[in-house]
């Protein structure tokens, strides 16, 4: 029974916090679903509301001070005067004068309830009341604090709050004055400067809000404006725009936002582009590889297949000539071997160059630049490089092919009389330069275009690596810069 009393605690601890965290979760949903106009609506009310109310309350409560202690002051002071104006009428035994001197005190003095003089026996000698009567519980009040000879004290009736002050005559040889002063008129002073700045902070508070509202409309218009683009944006319309009327933060924000979207637009046009470029350069390879295919098949058939027909007839009719005419026929079928196996080694070597898996890339460049000097006489062709380490497959083929297509287009197009091939081996990566002195062309009219299947394929392959590509060209020739990393 200990144990369940004492573990009832700490889960009524923990209930208790599970309660207030919840509390906490929805109230932040509900201000995070809240709108910015209404946001700061309420903080401009808020602040409003505060404000005005601790600045009346201190107002308030610095008002009471002064004129709670300003009315001790004052009736301190009075009834010090009406002892000593007491005096004379006393000593003359002139009760009624005392009571003349007591009427127009109360009368003319705004705060004044009573006055009434008691004699040193306790017996009051005259007193304001008038026909009501003398209280017989004003007698009997006793106690007060008394400061340079006056007596203060202060009760509380159903009316209001008094406060009474006591003079002695002449010492008290002739009894004492008592003056009662009532806090009505300090209070309804304070209650009424009160009301006023609480009328005054309500007036505030609904021209704050209308400024408020004025300004969340300035401040929520561009950025619903903004927030409308955003959807429309979304849903893919790139032609849409946020206005913007001022140049402050949310003009900006909305300047940066539009120029995103244009970024983004023509980013798009330039994928669409790349995306139907890429199409046509895939139809054009399916193309030249079927070309290829039919050029290598004709090769075969009209020059290599003969050749072998020939071989095939000669070895048969070898066995019916004579010794002399076998040994000239042999001759002539070893030349027709020999030359049936150069054109093997061209049409694999045009396939794919043994030497770029055999001995590296920089030697298959030059035997490349010696064939290609004999397939274009009156073109000089020059490869100059020394890689310190072997390339890795893919880049010495994507640089090969770069190449061999730089140096043809410089042939076919460029009416070169030179070309020069650059190799650099650098720290991650290897540069490569093909320069030519031909006629030259505009690079970005030929990428505007999109029909140069050769300069986009090149492109295409060193992109696949991770690679950059750039081409200069002008009447004194072209160049292309082509860096792979390794």
């Amino acid at each position: 029974m200990t144990d369940t009393v004492a573990g009832n605690p700490p889960s009524r601890s923990k209930d208790v916090s599970q309660a207030f965290e919840a509390g906490v979760g929805r109230a932040r949903r509900f201000a995070m679903g809240v709108s910015v106009r209404t946001k700061i609506l309420g903080i401009v009310v808020s602040m409003t509301m505060v404000l005005g109310l601790g600045i009346t309350l201190q107002v308030r409560s610095v008002m009471t001070s002064v004129l709670i202690t300003e009315l001790d002051n004052r009736g301190a002071s009075v009834a010090s005067d009406l002892a000593a104006r007491a005096a004379d009428p006393l000593l003359l035994d002139d009760p009624f004068e005392v009571y003349e001197i007591l009427k127009d005190a109360v009368k003319n003095h705004p705060d004044a309830e009573y006055a009434y003089v008691l004699q040193p026996s306790g017996a009051v000698l005259v007193h304001t009341f008038g026909d009501s009567g003398f209280p017989a519980t004003l007698r009997d009040l006793g106690g007060g604090i008394t400061e340079d000879g006056i007596t203060r004290r202060h009760f509380t009736t159903s009316s209001s709050t008094f406060h009474e002050f006591e003079a002695p005559i002449i010492d008290g040889e002739y009894g004492t004055v008592h003056v009662g002063l009532s806090e009505s008129r300090p209070r309804g002073v304070v209650n009424g400067v009160t009301a006023q700045m609480l009328i005054t902070t309500v007036f505030v508070a609904i021209v704050g809000v209308a400024a408020a509202s004025f300004l969340t409309w300035l401040l929520t218009r561009p950025i619903l404006s903004l927030v409308e683009t955003t959807r429309r944006v979304g849903e893919g319309d790139l032609t849409a725009r946020s206005a913007y009327g001022a140049e402050d933060e949310i003009g900006m924000l909305s300047i940066a936002f539009n120029q995103m979207v244009d970024d983004l637009e023509s980013n798009r046009a330039t994928i669409a582009d790349t995306e139907a470029a890429r199409t046509r350069l895939l139809k054009k390879l399916i193309t030249a590889q079927e070309e290829e295919r039919k050029r290598i098949s004709r090769e075969l058939h009209d020059t290599i297949g003969q050749s072998l027909s020939s071989l095939m007839v000669g070895i048969t009719v070898l066995d019916r000539m004579t010794e002399e005419e076998a040994a000239s026929k042999s001759r002539e079928l070893q030349l027709l071997a020999g030359e049936t196996l150069t054109q093997v080694r061209e049409l694999s070597r045009e396939l794919r160059p043994s030497a770029l898996d055999d001995l590296g890339l920089v030697p298959a460049l030059e035997r490349y630049a010696e064939d290609f000097a004999l397939r274009y006489p009156g073109i000089s062709a020059q490869v100059h490089g020394n890689l310190t380490t072997r390339l890795d497959q893919p880049a010495e083929i994507a640089i090969y092919r770069i190449v061999q297509e730089a140096m043809t287009n410089a042939a076919r197009h460029g009416s070169a009389s030179n070309v020069s091939v650059v190799l650099m081996q650098r720290p991650g990566s290897v540069r490569v330069i093909i320069e030519d002195d031909g006629s030259g062309f505009e690079p970005e009219a030929v990428r505007r275009d999109r029909t140069s299947v050769g300069i986009h394929a090149m492109q295409e392959r060193a992109e696949l690596l991770d690679g950059e590509f750039v081409i200069e060209s002008s009447g004194g020739g072209s160049t292309v810069y082509v860096e792979i990393p390794t």
